[in-house]
């Protein structure tokens, strides 16, 4: 993968054919056929399937310069190419129910029995008849399917940046931006929730999965908050809720970003740029619940001898903010993603071998090589069987009749559109790694926001993101909620449901980027500042709502007014805006003297 970024010249098809099927290699060596299975060993079916995937990885090697001069469905394909296209195809759907599970796999193979048999159906649905040759060649051997924008994606942006993500693990990065959330941090209310939130955020952001992030950061964290007074569900609910913030936070976004800006064409720089107030008031939402949960409950007062002091923090953080700023530069300057995750890696190489205590041994820091490419197996199956549907959508029309069945249902109104568009890319992300869930609703759902609504590309993809990722939390099927209830032994149905009251922002807050899209710093100085102004007031206001607290416990309607004027706040800004600001104000102002009242009467 260093090799083709740096010095390869070939065409890119031929990188993404040699990546998938070398990594399908590797996924029936690591990965067990099922997971009850408790043995590490692969057995021979699994090195069956191994030499098969080689074998196809070969015959396209050695075939690439007379597969790259047919043309699809007219240059019929031999028996061989069409044998090695089903084999291809069956072997992915294997390996995504390997890596995945079923749920990924069964939409997967639904969509191709659609492509297959759709021609048996009546209706607005029908298509015509697509023989099974035909599916093959366009799914195996152009870039439109298994092979397209998902997997290509994965083979450069993101395993580059998983690669960079773990190196930085390895030089002991995680433990920087930890003891840096703890001291600035630590000594609050909430201090432990509060250094889940920052360290889990700034860990998510490189990470790439919400999943791997809660099992990493959460390992530390819900045993902290446990010995100082959380719940199960709390504790868990935090780590989910702030690992899941980590795929929206640029400047990685958990890669999802480079399939958003390869997949629409904008420029990486602009989505990070836009992406940036969004994902920070996501975090002020997230972070202002948890201190208001725990100054109404009076939980989570970290000790003092447990919060590191400055000389701690700081001590190397040289090795981590060196690669950093040969990340930020280079971006700055123009540089392609990839390029910027090279030149991150080989920042973080340079730094660990100066002379120091703080030097890492080679063989230790060579690990990070084999340790990021298993990282990124299960991720390339997914994005592989995405592919399949993206191919299959193509063929079939699907993505228009799936907009003109939103529509129908929708009428003219566009609130009730994005509605739809929302809980739509919420359900098809269910149990899916963030990137699938985004792809599979930018085929589907985009083109109706996009096409039919005639929203701006960048408002529009940007809420389908935001829907995609939260999918990580929302019950039942949030796999993120697994993965901490496993660190915890708690129920992930309760732990998903605090994680989505503590993620109440983010669930209302897309609205904001097509009815006021200053908040992507689209528009004026003066409207964008407006609009900031106008969406932290918002975020305030729905997180009071949320909580039912601020100096003490808010009576049901008062919660529902400020809930009420909070979203209020999301549509654009004019002279109206301050009715809602003045409405909360009033409120909050009045539980303050009611509760210096009650203080004093006590006193």
């Amino acid at each position: 993968m260093l090799w083709s970024t740096i010095f390869s010249t070939s065409d890119v098809l031929l990188l993404t054919i040699v990546y998938l099927t070398q990594m399908l290699v590797l996924v029936f060596i690591i990965f067990s056929p099922s997971s009850s299975d408790s043995s590490n060993k692969p057995g021979m079916t699994d090195y069956g399937m191994a030499a098969l995937s080689f074998l196809c990885s070969m015959f396209f090697l050695l075939n690439m310069d007379e597969l790259t001069d047919r043309i699809s469905l007219l240059t019929p394909l031999t028996d061989m190419q069409f044998y090695v296209g089903v084999a291809v195809t069956l072997l992915t759907l294997e390996a995504t129910r390997r890596t995945v599970g079923l749920g990924l796999t069964m939409i997967a193979m639904l969509f191709i029995g659609y492509n297959l048999l759709g021609h048996k159906l009546t209706g607005e649905f029908s298509h015509g008849y697509i023989p099974l040759a035909d599916f093959i060649d366009i799914n195996i051997y152009t870039s439109d399917g298994l092979f397209g924008v998902p997997v290509r994606v994965a083979a450069t942006y993101a395993f580059l940046f998983v690669m960079f993500g773990t190196f930085l693990e390895a030089v002991k990065g995680g433990d920087f931006f930890f003891r840096l959330a703890s001291k600035l941090t630590g000594k609050t209310i909430g201090g432990p929730a509060k250094v889940a939130i920052i360290s889990s955020g700034l860990f998510g952001t490189v990470s790439g999965s919400p999943t791997a992030d809660v099992v990493t950061t959460g390992s530390v964290t819900i045993p902290l908050m446990r010995r100082l007074g959380f719940s199960k569900d709390l504790s868990a609910g935090i780590e989910v809720s702030a690992s899941t913030g980590g795929s929206l936070l640029p400047p990685i976004m958990g890669s999802v970003a480079f399939i958003m800006a390869e997949y629409t064409g904008l420029a990486y720089n602009q989505i990070i740029i836009a992406s940036l107030i969004p994902a920070v008031l996501y975090y002020v939402g997230v972070y202002l619940q948890v201190h208001l949960y725990c100054l109404s409950h009076g939980v989570g007062q970290q000790q003092g001898e447990e919060i590191p002091r400055w000389s701690e923090v700081f001590e190397g953080a040289w090795m981590f903010l060196v690669p950093f700023t040969a990340m930020v530069v280079p971006l700055v300057l123009g540089y392609s993603p990839t390029f910027v995750a090279i030149f991150g890696i080989a920042a973080i190489l340079v730094v660990s071998q100066l002379p120091g205590k703080r030097r890492i041994p080679v063989r230790e820091l060579l690990n990070s090589f084999p340790q990021s490419t298993i990282r990124m197996v299960g991720v390339t199956a997914a994005c592989a069987s995405a592919g399949l549907v993206i191919g299959g959508i193509t063929m079939t029309g699907l993505g228009t009749k799936f907009s003109a069945l939103i529509l129908m249902l929708a009428g003219d109104s566009q609130f009730m559109t994005l509605v739809l568009s929302a809980v739509v890319t919420i359900v098809l992300g269910m149990g899916m790694p963030t990137p699938s869930a985004y792809i599979l609703a930018a085929v589907l759902v985009g083109p109706t926001l996009v096409n039919h609504m005639g929203l701006p590309i960048m408002s529009a993809h940007l809420f389908i993101l935001y829907y995609a990722v939260l999918s990580a939390l929302t019950p039942p099927v949030a796999v993120a909620a697994y993965a901490a209830a496993g660190l915890c032994h708690g129920n992930p149905i309760s732990i998903a449901a605090t994680a989505v009251r503590l993620s109440a922002i983010a669930f209302v807050f897309p609205f904001s980027f097509i009815y006021n899209p200053g908040v992507l710093l689209n528009g004026s100085v003066v409207e964008c500042i407006l609009a900031i102004i106008q969406a932290l007031m918002a975020t305030v206001s729905i997180a009071i709502a949320a909580e039912g607290y601020w100096s003490h416990k808010i009576h049901p309607v008062a919660r529902l007014v400020i809930l009420a004027c909070g979203i209020s706040l999301l549509a654009p800004g004019d002279y109206y805006s301050i009715i809602p600001v003045i409405l909360v104000a009033a409120i909050l102002v009045a539980l303050r003297k009611e509760m210096s009242g009650v203080l004093a009467r006590t006193v």
